[in-house]
């Protein structure tokens, strides 16, 4: 892996809205963060519900069926941890914090880990050796899809053995000893720490089913991430799937497309996804009314998942025949990109 090279910040290009705007879309709401989060939190209830119901009353291929659905819907869970953790769900910080910490668990993720690495992906959207959050090059595959669709154990192994490594303080790839550099050992330590209860917290709710002998609890709770995760796949990796890096505008390197209203909620709204690179300050509940403002500095986005994959794969067919060639999206041309310059080292994430 390329060593990451010496920190530059960029003037991204922004689409222009009045600021008075921009401040009322910025504004946090508990009423609206909680109709979000319980929502959500309410569709993976029902979902692991009747399928916890149905392994006790009906047919095993039943159960199957609805398992598909309940990590299908449980998969989102990183989106949410994302949300919480620009901490723009809540105007109570408590309340980001302790749904933070919930999120964490349901997704197996170390908050620590995730903010440390996406505020370079927030700075350096797919600029080469400084965005390796997203790679750049890769080239998604149905066998990768298939890998996540249906069920994971890579899933299981990586993320398991991944946060036993840090558990221990082991860092592995040049990514994370840039994230977690000896002179920064707090924010190791906080890595090792985060890792650390996240580990406890599923061996003690392991322990406690199988005590009681409450299987499908592991099934619909700890192993949730690790099946039906072939929507949310499909989401995520369009959001810079084929397009160019190493340049200074979010339109060009990020994708925003249109969903249905269900996939939009359990997304997070996290289809809006150039506008909210552009002002990562809104809360995801308030994208779709910035997506308006914006739209006339914005290109059209693909309706629906199909459609967006169609173009994905002829770009990435092409980039196949034609070796070099970078897809540019069509914007209007009356906005002047970002440029880069030179700046000091950023300072440490937070968590």
């Amino acid at each position: 892996m390329e060593q990451p090279r010496p920190l530059q910040s960029i003037v991204w290009h922004r689409s222009p809205i009045e600021r008075q705007l921009l401040a009322r879309l910025t504004r946090k709401s508990d009423l609206r963060g909680l109709a979000q989060t319980c929502g959500f939190l309410g569709v993976v209830a029902l979902t692991g519900g009747t399928a916890y119901y149905s392994g006790e009353h009906w047919p095993w291929y039943a159960t199957l069926v609805l398992l598909l659905v309940h990590g299908t819907c449980w998969a989102f869970v990183s989106n949410a941890l994302h949300e919480f953790s620009h901490g723009t769900v809540f105007s109570t910080y408590w309340l980001n914090k302790a749904f933070l910490g919930l999120f964490s668990y349901m997704s197996w993720i170390n908050p620590v880990l995730f903010w440390a690495s996406h505020t370079e992906h927030h700075k350096f959207t797919l600029h080469a050796a400084r965005d390796l959050e997203i790679d750049v090059d890769a080239s998604p595959t149905l066998r990768g899809f298939l890998l996540d669709a249906l069920v994971s154990p890579r899933g299981l192994y990586r993320t398991v053995g991944m946060n036993i490594r840090h558990a221990f303080g082991w860092l592995e790839g040049e990514w994370e000893r840039h994230l977690f550099p000896p002179s920064e050992p707090e924010l190791k330590r906080r890595l090792v720490r985060g890792a650390r209860i996240l580990l406890v917290a599923h061996v003690v709710v392991i322990a406690i089913a199988l005590y009681f002998r409450l299987w499908m609890l592991i099934v619909i709770v700890s192993f949730a991430r690790f099946y039906g995760g072939g929507i949310q796949w499909l989401c995520n990796e369009a959001q810079h799937c084929a397009l160019p890096g190493n340049v200074a505008d979010f339109r060009l390197c990020s994708r925003t497309i249109h969903l249905n209203a269900f996939l939009r909620f359990v997304y997070w709204h996290m289809n809006y996804h150039i506008e909210h690179h552009q002002y990562a300050a809104v809360p995801c509940y308030r994208l779709a009314r910035l997506h308006e403002a914006l739209r006339e500095d914005m290109p059209v986005p693909a309706s629906g998942l199909v459609a967006t994959w169609r173009q994905i794969n002829t770009i990435l067919q092409r980039k196949k025949s034609e070796p070099g060639y970078q897809y540019r999206v069509p914007v209007p041309e009356r906005q002047v990109p970002g440029r880069m310059r030179a700046a000091p080292a950023a300072a440490a994430p937070g968590s």
